[in-house]
């Protein structure tokens, strides 16, 4: 009898189990989620929607209420996808989960997705000018290299 070795996580390997969106309260944000949802009914996988909250100490070195402000975002957009997932209760079941890491939205969803061992990264893509110069967060994602990421306009 030959004793069988522990293996290590393997990622979507039967599908995906873990599907990461990536919402920041932006409509592409929202249509990721919505999209990410779909996959994840269909796939019968977990959606984690992860919202990362900016880490701006200078704000907070002026007196800026940060960790305040970035809470009462992370539970309006709770509060938000609740409502949205309600309405659609009867014809949509899908198991779902809020996360909210702290720090840039790239290297939070790096961590979220390593954390909750992802098999997909979904994200809206920019509505941001600047990103065309110093590249947006799903460019980045997709660059890593690390799971399928799919960008929803």
């Amino acid at each position: 009898m030959t004793e069988q070795q522990p293996t290590q996580f393997e990622r979507g390997t039967d599908g995906p189990k873990v599907i990461v969106a990536g919402v920041d309260g932006s409509q592409t944000s929202f249509r990721a989620a919505a999209y990410a949802g779909g996959l994840a009914r269909r796939q019968n996988a977990l959606l984690a929607i992860v919202y990362v909250q900016p880490v701006l100490p200078a704000g907070a070195t002026l007196g800026a209420p940060v960790a305040e402000t970035t809470g009462e975002i992370a539970e309006a957009l709770v509060a938000e996808l609740r409502v949205a997932i309600d309405r659609v209760r009867d014809v949509w079941d899908v198991r779902w989960e809020f996360h909210t890491f702290h720090g840039d939205p790239y290297n939070g969803l790096v961590s979220a997705a390593d954390e909750l061992k992802a098999d997909a990264v979904v994200v809206g893509a920019s509505e941001s000018a600047g990103h065309r110069l110093i590249g947006s967060v799903a460019v980045r994602l997709v660059k890593a290299g690390r799971w399928p990421v799919t960008v929803v306009p």
